[in-house]
């Protein structure tokens, strides 16, 4: 693992992939992506990993790309461009779709494609001094790679706001948009993430992944009977599952669940 990134573990079974460049403020260049893809990689094939945090060190979470990284991208040809975007795409792609929780911690700014990574985790929780800006715009490029993400969070009436001024987006605004959920004093930041931690711990691992894979089932899609015979499935599946069974069998018998695997 590259120094650009740190990679913890603990014994309750978090894992912290933590951005570590930042005095460049964190931002991406080819090696940061490649060890977030790598880190990503691990957490995902790792049975002992329960809940992964997205966090940053020094001032600012991530200011996008790289200055050096950007002067270079300038002399690629298509081909080489098409294949530097589609590795931050990949990466994304799978920090969203992993089937364990993710929570993002943001301590500060987050810009260009930070607002991606943000958007990317499933929890977000910002410290006052976070700030956000989709600043492509200024550059004469537009925020694609990351622009599922971040339309999904908050919605295509105010991407096309965002997208095209390019404005600074302060903490609060940034929750009533749904980039984030949780806005907290900075000094509380690191305390209010480790209660969310805490509160994931308790759930069924299965059942969060399940989650997670049912919202991309259901989400901008007509409730017709296909959908409503698969959810019906779902919940079948999932009552079958070990995981259900037991989560019941506490719940009657007045008792902390012990999930399959966790005991």
């Amino acid at each position: 693992m590259t120094d650009a990134l740190l990679l913890t573990h603990d014994e309750r079974g978090v894992a912290r992939i933590t951005l570590n460049r930042p005095d460049v403020h964190n931002a991406f260049n080819e090696d940061l992506i490649n060890a977030l893809d790598d880190a990503i990689t691990e957490v995902i094939e790792s049975d002992a990993v329960r809940v992964v945090v997205i966090a940053g060190n020094g001032k600012s979470f991530s200011a996008g790309a790289d200055l050096n990284w950007m002067k270079r991208t300038a002399d690629y040809d298509f081909a080489e461009n098409s294949a530097d975007a589609l590795r931050f795409g990949i990466m994304l792609g799978r920090l969203a779709s992993m089937p364990k929780p993710v929570v993002g911690v943001i301590q500060g700014p987050a810009y260009g494609g930070g607002v991606g990574l943000v958007s990317a985790c499933d929890i977000a929780i910002a410290g006052e001094a976070a700030a956000f800006m989709l600043s492509e715009i200024k550059l004469g490029l537009i925020p694609a790679v990351i622009s599922p993400y971040v339309v999904r969070a908050m919605g295509a009436r105010q991407a096309r706001r965002y997208f095209q001024s390019a404005e600074r987006i302060d903490a609060a605004t940034a929750c009533r948009l749904g980039l984030v959920h949780e806005v907290v004093a900075d000094a509380e930041l690191e305390a209010t993430a480790d209660a969310m931690i805490a509160r994931l711990l308790k759930n069924s691992p299965a059942a969060m992944a399940a989650s997670k894979d049912l919202i991309e089932a259901v989400s901008d899609r007509p409730t017709d009977h296909a959908v409503i015979e698969d959810t019906a499935r779902r919940i079948a599946e999932a009552r079958a599952s070990a995981d259900g069974r037991e989560g019941i069998a506490a719940f009657l018998e007045k008792r902390k669940p012990v999930w399959p695997g966790q005991g």
